[in-house]
C-alpha cells in the first residue's frame, strides 16, 4: 500500500448498472475498470479508510439511471459498506445530498481519490471541484471508464482518446493522475 492515509477518501462515482446500457451510452473503454475499483475498495477497507459512493439520480426521461429502476442500482463491485452515500442529479458529486464537502470537512479529510464512471464527465467534474475546494486530488485513471462520443460534425471521438485528453488536462492543474498500482501496489 502506498503512503496514503485515512485523510484521503475514496470517492466511487456513478458505478451503476445502467451504465452498461450500450444502446444509450455507446461503446465503452477500459474493461479492467471494475477490477481496479474492486482493488481500491479492498485496499481502503483493509486500512479502515473513508469510502464514499456517489449515485446518479437521473432526471432525464427514459434514462437507464432513473431512480427506482434496475439501472439505478450500484454494480456489485460497488456493493458493501461505505461511509457516505451521495445522491446527485448533476455532474459533480459536490452538488449531491448529503453535502460531500461538508462531510469531508467534518471528518478532517484533506484528499480524495476519484474513480468510477464517466472519466470525462462526472469523474472529471468532481475532480475539478475537489481541486477548487482545496482537496489533494488523485484521479485513478485505470479505475474509470467512459464512452465514445459523437460530436456536432458527426465524427466520433473514441473513449480511449477522451480518457487520454482528460488525463492530460487534469494532470498537475487539477489532480495527480495515478494508476491503481500507485495506490495499492
Amino acid at each position: 500500500m502506498a503512503d496514503w492515509n485515512g485523510s484521503t477518501a475514496l470517492v466511487v462515482v456513478d458505478v451503476q448498472r445502467g451504465m452498461e446500457n450500450e444502446q444509450h451510452f455507446g461503446k465503452r473503454n477500459n474493461p479492467g475498470c471494475e477490477m481496479h475499483i474492486g482493488m481500491l475498495l479492498d485496499a481502503w477497507r483493509a486500512q479502515g479508510w473513508p469510502i464514499v459512493f456517489v449515485q446518479h439520480d437521473s432526471t432525464e426521461p427514459d434514462s437507464p439511471l432513473e431512480p427506482g429502476t434496475w439501472g439505478h442500482h450500484l454494480k456489485p463491485v460497488a456493493g458493501g459498506a461505505c461511509d457516505l452515500l451521495v445522491n446527485k442529479s448533476v455532474h459533480s458529486a459536490f452538488y449531491g445530498k448529503p453535502d460531500l464537502h461538508d462531510w469531508l470537512q467534518s471528518h478532517g479529510i484533506a484528499g480524495v481519490a476519484i474513480c468510477g464512471i464517466q472519466t470525462n464527465v462526472c469523474c472529471e467534474t468532481t475532480a475539478r471541484m475537489a481541486s477548487d475546494l482545496g482537496y489533494d486530488t488523485l484521479f485513478v485513471i485505470d479505475a474509470m471508464h467512459t464512452f465514445d462520443l459523437r460530436v456536432a460534425d458527426g465524427s466520433v471521438i473514441s473513449a480511449d482518446e477522451l480518457t487520454r485528453t482528460t488525463a492530460a488536462v487534469l494532470q498537475d492543474e487539477f489532480a495527480q493522475v495515478v494508476y491503481t498500482k500507485d495506490l495499492v501496489g
